[in-house]
């Protein structure tokens, strides 16, 4: 036989074989891609084992609020302890939403979870002062040791006093442990407990009253109860005016783009 012949004869016999590998080549392509893996392939090539399920009802998922997370607390036990306590110093009423609503304790996670909440900036070495009334702040703990070992004393003392949790006291019940707090009576560890409740009070109005930017002062509701304008970058178009002026609330936020 001659040369040509038997090469003619050698390339029919692999012809079925390089058949046979690009059918497997495709066919395992396919799976792989196409409907195991789905993700190179499934974009180019219709998976015919997929169902396509088709909704009518066109339901508007409610917006979430990535502000209303925690950063600072671990614990949730202690964030409700927190909610019930700024609650009970800034309650809701007929002028308008109370702590809670206003996102006073998102405010103060934020606060406590940056430079503020761990004393930073502050000098937080000894000696520190002995004094009757704690006003100042006089303790080598920081803001945010200060709220946990408040808020977990506080939730201790209730179920002490009343054998209940503090978030499921009587707003009463709550007062009378804060006020506990506030005079004293109740003794926390490396820390006086007036500072705590000094300390979470002031928290309390900063978030109530606070630019919405920082977390608190829900959609400027704090701004809009005391007809407080906000923050404008000025008066010129109405200091003219010889009425009082009620105008929108600005927030820190108008102003970015």
């Amino acid at each position: 036989m001659s040369d040509d012949k038997k090469k003619d004869t050698k390339e029919q016999n692999n012809q079925p074989i390089q058949e046979s590998r690009r059918r497997f080549l495709k066919n395992s392509g396919l799976v792989a891609g196409g409907i195991v893996g789905g993700s190179l392939l499934g974009t180019f090539i219709d998976n015919p084992f997929k169902t396509v399920d088709v909704s009518s009802d066109n339901v508007e998922k409610p917006v979430k609020e990535f502000t209303e997370s925690r950063m600072f607390f671990t614990r949730y036990d202690d964030f409700e302890v927190l909610k019930a306590a700024v609650e009970r110093i800034y309650p809701e009423d007929d002028n308008g939403p109370g702590a809670i609503g206003l996102g006073v304790p998102y405010f103060i996670d934020k606060q406590l979870a940056g430079p503020y909440g761990s004393n930073k900036y502050d000098y937080m070495k000894g000696p520190v002062q002995e004094v009757k009334v704690a006003s100042s702040y006089q303790t080598l703990m920081t803001r945010g040791e200060v709220i946990i070992e408040g808020l977990r004393k506080l939730n201790d003392e209730a179920v002490k006093r009343h054998d209940a949790k503090f978030p499921d006291l009587e707003g009463e019940q709550q007062d009378e442990l804060l006020s506990a707090m506030e005079t004293g009576e109740i003794e926390l560890v490396g820390v006086k407990s007036p500072t705590f409740f000094n300390l979470l009070r002031q928290l309390t109005i900063e978030g109530a009253y606070a630019d919405p930017l920082y977390g608190g002062n829900k959609d400027m509701m704090g701004w809009k109860m005391k007809e407080h304008p906000g923050i404008r970058a000025g008066y010129s178009d109405l200091i003219e005016e010889e009425e009082f002026q009620i105008v929108e609330q600005i927030s820190l936020k108008d102003y970015q783009r």
